[in-house]
């Protein structure tokens, strides 16, 4: 059984930086095409980076560019959101998934086969 769980959500203020992180178990790491969505009160859930089975293509939401980024850890297991410049509108819950890696696209939530908890980002003004 696949499972993900995120950590390194928080309260921050506008400008500063964040690092989420996702740890997966009971699967093949490098099989899986790692993606995060997020999801604020009152939102659809919406994508925001994606990282290939290989970690080789990343995709980005425009609206994170250049400020986010995307990486991952193959010996750990892990995936990790770093986020700088941080923005009141960047305040959700953010989700870490994953999904095989040949199947469906990483811009839609939809292609993705398993899904962490969440992690609350509160980002103040």
């Amino acid at each position: 059984q696949v499972q993900l769980v995120e950590s390194g959500g928080g309260l921050v203020q506008a400008g500063g930086s964040l690092r989420l992180a996702c740890v997966v178990s009971g699967g093949t790491f490098m099989r899986y095409g790692m993606g995060w969505f997020r999801q604020a009160p009152g939102k659809e859930r919406e994508f925001v980076s994606a990282i290939g089975g290989s970690g080789g293509s990343t995709y980005y939401a425009d609206s994170v560019k250049g400020r986010f980024t995307i990486f991952t850890n193959n010996a750990k297991n892990m995936v990790y959101l770093q986020m700088n410049s941080l923005k009141p509108e960047d305040t959700a819950i953010y989700y870490c998934a994953a999904k095989y890696d040949y199947r469906g696209s990483y811009y839609s939530p939809l292609a993705y086969d398993y899904w962490g908890q969440g992690t609350q980002v509160t980002v103040s003004s």
